[in-house]
Protein backbone atom coordinates (compact mmCIF):
# COMPACT_ATOMS: atom_id res chain seq x y z
CA UNK A 1 0.00 0.00 0.00
CA UNK A 2 2.90 2.25 0.53
CA UNK A 3 4.24 1.99 -2.95
CA UNK A 4 1.13 2.16 -4.27
CA UNK A 5 0.68 5.77 -2.89
CA UNK A 6 3.89 7.19 -3.10
CA UNK A 7 3.39 6.00 -7.13
CA UNK A 8 -0.35 8.14 -7.23
CA UNK A 9 1.04 11.00 -5.59
CA UNK A 10 3.96 10.81 -8.04
CA UNK A 11 1.85 10.29 -10.74
CA UNK A 12 0.00 13.72 -9.62
CA UNK A 13 2.91 15.60 -8.95
CA UNK A 14 1.41 16.85 -5.72
CA UNK A 15 2.90 16.55 -2.17
CA UNK A 16 2.13 15.23 0.79
CA UNK A 17 0.80 18.30 2.55
CA UNK A 18 -1.41 18.68 -0.89
CA UNK A 19 -2.85 15.37 -0.76
CA UNK A 20 -3.36 15.17 2.84
CA UNK A 21 -5.19 18.71 2.34
CA UNK A 22 -7.07 17.21 -0.38
CA UNK A 23 -7.88 14.00 1.52
CA UNK A 24 -9.17 15.34 4.73
CA UNK A 25 -6.59 13.68 6.93
CA UNK A 26 -2.97 14.66 8.60
CA UNK A 27 -0.08 14.64 6.57
CA UNK A 28 1.54 13.09 9.56
CA UNK A 29 -1.23 10.13 9.00
CA UNK A 30 -0.08 10.12 5.18
CA UNK A 31 3.35 10.23 5.65
CA UNK A 32 2.83 7.00 8.30
CA UNK A 33 1.24 5.19 5.29
CA UNK A 34 3.59 6.10 2.78
CA UNK A 35 6.11 4.59 4.88
CA UNK A 36 4.78 1.65 5.65
CA UNK A 37 4.00 2.36 9.16
CA UNK A 38 0.41 3.19 9.40
CA UNK A 39 -2.55 0.82 9.49
CA UNK A 40 -5.55 2.71 7.62
CA UNK A 41 -9.02 2.44 7.75
CA UNK A 42 -11.39 2.21 4.75
CA UNK A 43 -12.47 5.51 5.41
CA UNK A 44 -9.14 6.71 4.88
CA UNK A 45 -8.27 4.94 2.06
CA UNK A 46 -11.07 6.06 0.43
CA UNK A 47 -10.47 10.02 1.45
CA UNK A 48 -7.55 9.06 -0.60
CA UNK A 49 -8.76 7.26 -3.94
CA UNK A 50 -11.07 9.39 -4.33
CA UNK A 51 -8.25 12.59 -3.20
CA UNK A 52 -6.14 10.17 -6.04
CA UNK A 53 -9.15 10.07 -9.01
CA UNK A 54 -8.18 6.23 -8.67
CA UNK A 55 -10.24 3.21 -7.43
CA UNK A 56 -9.79 1.85 -3.80
CA UNK A 57 -8.32 -1.18 -5.62
CA UNK A 58 -5.21 0.65 -6.70
CA UNK A 59 -3.83 1.33 -3.26
CA UNK A 60 -4.46 -2.17 -1.77
CA UNK A 61 -4.05 -4.45 -4.82
CA UNK A 62 -2.02 -7.02 -3.94
CA UNK A 63 0.96 -8.36 -6.54
CA UNK A 64 -0.56 -10.64 -9.08
CA UNK A 65 0.02 -14.69 -9.87
CA UNK A 66 -1.20 -16.58 -13.20
CA UNK A 67 -4.21 -18.42 -10.48
CA UNK A 68 -5.47 -16.71 -7.61
CA UNK A 69 -6.87 -18.09 -4.60
CA UNK A 70 -8.22 -16.52 -1.60
CA UNK A 71 -9.06 -18.37 1.30
CA UNK A 72 -11.89 -17.47 3.89
CA UNK A 73 -9.93 -15.04 5.87
CA UNK A 74 -7.11 -14.15 4.02
CA UNK A 75 -6.52 -11.66 1.45
CA UNK A 76 -5.78 -7.71 1.95
CA UNK A 77 -8.98 -6.94 4.63
CA UNK A 78 -9.15 -3.10 5.03
CA UNK A 79 -11.75 -2.64 8.62
CA UNK A 80 -13.82 0.19 9.15
CA UNK A 81 -13.20 2.66 12.08
CA UNK A 82 -16.81 3.75 12.40
CA UNK A 83 -18.59 0.18 11.37
CA UNK A 84 -18.37 -3.22 12.00
CA UNK A 85 -17.69 -3.48 8.93
CA UNK A 86 -14.47 -5.53 7.25
CA UNK A 87 -13.87 -5.23 3.16
CA UNK A 88 -11.48 -7.58 1.54
CA UNK A 89 -10.44 -7.01 -1.82
CA UNK A 90 -10.92 -10.52 -3.77
CA UNK A 91 -10.11 -8.88 -7.61
CA UNK A 92 -8.80 -5.39 -8.99
CA UNK A 93 -9.64 -4.03 -12.52
CA UNK A 94 -6.90 -5.30 -14.97
CA UNK A 95 -6.01 -2.85 -17.39
CA UNK A 96 -9.14 -1.85 -19.43
CA UNK A 97 -11.53 -2.73 -17.01
CA UNK A 98 -13.00 -0.55 -14.69
CA UNK A 99 -14.07 -2.64 -11.57
CA UNK A 100 -13.39 -4.62 -8.35
CA UNK A 101 -14.14 -7.39 -6.50
CA UNK A 102 -14.97 -7.77 -2.99
CA UNK A 103 -16.00 -10.06 0.07
CA UNK A 104 -17.85 -8.13 2.59
CA UNK A 105 -17.85 -9.49 6.30
CA UNK A 106 -20.68 -7.13 8.23
CA UNK A 107 -22.38 -7.13 11.69
CA UNK A 108 -24.90 -5.26 13.29
CA UNK A 109 -24.82 -1.82 15.21
CA UNK A 110 -23.47 1.38 13.23
CA UNK A 111 -23.89 1.53 9.73
CA UNK A 112 -20.62 2.11 7.05
CA UNK A 113 -21.70 5.23 5.36
CA UNK A 114 -19.40 5.78 2.62
CA UNK A 115 -18.96 9.21 0.96
CA UNK A 116 -19.29 9.36 -3.09
CA UNK A 117 -16.94 7.79 -5.05
CA UNK A 118 -15.60 8.48 -8.04
CA UNK A 119 -17.96 9.96 -11.17
CA UNK A 120 -19.54 7.04 -12.55
CA UNK A 121 -18.98 4.67 -10.26
CA UNK A 122 -22.22 2.02 -9.80
CA UNK A 123 -22.00 -0.95 -6.70
CA UNK A 124 -23.52 -4.22 -7.27
CA UNK A 125 -24.59 -5.90 -3.90
CA UNK A 126 -25.48 -9.68 -3.73
CA UNK A 127 -25.69 -10.84 -0.03
CA UNK A 128 -24.17 -14.62 0.93
CA UNK A 129 -26.02 -14.66 4.57
CA UNK A 130 -27.59 -12.61 7.14
CA UNK A 131 -29.34 -9.29 6.26
CA UNK A 132 -28.53 -5.96 5.12
CA UNK A 133 -29.56 -2.51 4.01
CA UNK A 134 -27.52 -1.14 1.46
CA UNK A 135 -28.37 1.53 -0.84
CA UNK A 136 -28.36 5.29 -1.76
CA UNK A 137 -28.34 7.13 1.93
CA UNK A 138 -31.66 7.87 1.02
CA UNK A 139 -32.96 4.95 0.09
CA UNK A 140 -31.58 2.20 1.21
CA UNK A 141 -33.20 -1.32 0.34
CA UNK A 142 -33.09 -4.57 2.77
CA UNK A 143 -31.80 -7.60 1.29
CA UNK A 144 -31.64 -11.27 2.31
CA UNK A 145 -29.71 -13.98 1.36
CA UNK A 146 -28.78 -14.39 -2.93
CA UNK A 147 -30.54 -11.19 -2.86
CA UNK A 148 -28.79 -8.37 -5.48
CA UNK A 149 -28.91 -4.46 -5.22
CA UNK A 150 -27.17 -2.16 -7.78
CA UNK A 151 -26.97 1.05 -6.75
CA UNK A 152 -24.93 4.78 -7.80
CA UNK A 153 -22.16 4.64 -5.94
CA UNK A 154 -20.96 8.37 -6.98
CA UNK A 155 -23.55 9.67 -4.21
CA UNK A 156 -23.56 9.37 -0.29
CA UNK A 157 -24.64 5.49 0.57
CA UNK A 158 -24.81 3.22 2.87
CA UNK A 159 -24.55 -0.96 4.38
CA UNK A 160 -26.07 -1.72 7.36
CA UNK A 161 -25.96 -5.31 8.74
CA UNK A 162 -29.30 -6.20 10.38
CA UNK A 163 -27.93 -9.62 11.34
CA UNK A 164 -24.94 -11.06 12.83
CA UNK A 165 -22.58 -12.63 10.56
CA UNK A 166 -23.88 -10.73 7.32
CA UNK A 167 -22.00 -11.49 4.57
CA UNK A 168 -21.86 -10.03 0.66
CA UNK A 169 -19.67 -9.56 -2.34
CA UNK A 170 -19.79 -6.23 -3.83
CA UNK A 171 -18.80 -5.15 -7.08
CA UNK A 172 -17.54 -1.58 -7.91
CA UNK A 173 -17.89 -0.79 -11.18
CA UNK A 174 -15.83 2.66 -11.66
CA UNK A 175 -16.90 4.63 -14.77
Amino acid sequence: MAEALRRERTRLEVSLSELAKRAGIAKSTLSQLESGSGNPSVETLWALSVALDVPFSRLVEPVRTTVQVIRAGEGPAVPSERADYVATLLSSSPPGVRRDLYFLQVEPGSPRESAPHMSGTVEHLVVGAGRVLAGPRDAPVELGPGDYVSYPGDVPHLCEALEPGTTCVMVMQHG
